[in-house]
């Protein structure tokens, strides 16, 4: 609850602070940011601290972290005018969470990109099974390989920033889902081949899965005027649900989980295009200015 409430508002704090065409830039540096911990922690730091510790080890360096991001928050200023600043009760809150649910344009583009993460999240829950248990590799090798796909996510961003120097943002995410889909597809036909034909085969869902999270966040927060925080809060949330629903289908028993991943890579992609081309167009979607 801590760390998804720390979410909601890091993301809040970015629209008080940044207008909407700079706002891009300091999403991606966070959103790159973001994907280190879910990616590269569990595959890489955990498998370094168990050659140390045991499982209770983990969690006090959990605890330290915790108090670490306790002292940095102690020093952060506040980033919303005293006026603007919500002063209502939990259940008051809860409501402003539903009027911005009722935001047509926000709660179009909430349900296009929260799509993306029924497959990402499929994979970060069935790769130890994929690398360790289907292809019979060891902790350490299995860790390279995340590590690879996990490049993926961390530098879409990155990459974002490069492509909208010379397209536009529309055309990068329509690009983007394609690739999801087409991640998807080479997925399903080479993936169980061989370790590395599955990582190949997934790095472009990864990478243009990520490149688009940073241009879809800024749209969702232009959406709304104010109640900035409920804005955040939804969008992560519709993110851990539709991302739970994709783990608990690929953890199934008895299906084969990498055409399972391949056929969720491609569904999502074409149903986040789909709906994009009839959705994003639309008068209630409000735009952001391209960066100059």
């Amino acid at each position: 609850m801590g760390g998804s409430a720390a979410s909601a508002v890091a993301t809040a704090m970015i629209k008080d602070v940044y207008e909407s065409r700079n706002r891009e830039v300091i999403l991606a540096w966070v959103s790159s940011m973001v994907f280190i911990s879910p990616t590269a922690a569990p595959p890489l730091l955990g498998a370094v601290l168990l050659g140390f510790t045991s499982w209770r080890g983990i969690f006090f360096v959990l605890a330290v972290i915790g108090l670490l991001a306790l002292g940095g928050s102690l020093a952060l200023q506040e980033t919303l005018e005293k006026e603007r600043r919500y002063t209502g009760s939990l259940l008051q809150s809860m409501g402003r969470l539903a009027a911005v649910a009722k935001n047509p344009g926000f709660s179009s583009l909430l349900i296009i990109f929260s799509l993306l993460n029924l497959s990402s999240m499929a994979f970060i829950a069935s790769s130890s099974y994929i690398y360790i248990d289907g292809f019979g590799l060891g902790a350490e090798t299995y860790s390279l390989y995340f590590a690879f796909n996990a490049l993926g996510m961390i530098g879409g961003p990155a990459l974002y920033l490069r492509l909208s120097r010379r397209a536009a943002r529309r055309s990068i995410i329509m690009a983007g889902f394609a690739a999801v889909s087409a991640g998807g597809m080479l997925v399903y036909l080479f993936g169980d081949g061989q370790p590395w034909a599955f990582a190949l085969s997934l790095f472009p869902s990864t990478l243009m899965g990520s490149c688009i999270r940073t241009p879809g966040t800024n749209l969702m927060l232009e959406q709304q005027r104010e109640d900035t925080g409920s804005s955040a809060a939804l969008m992560s949330c519709a993110a851990m649900i539709v991302g739970s629903l994709g783990m608990a289908v690929i953890s199934h028993d008895g299906i084969d989980t990498i055409r399972v991943l391949g056929a969720m890579n491609i569904l999502a992609g074409l149903a986040c295009l789909g709906l994009w081309l009839l959705l994003a167009g639309r008068s209630f979607v409000k735009d952001v200015p391209e960066r100059g």
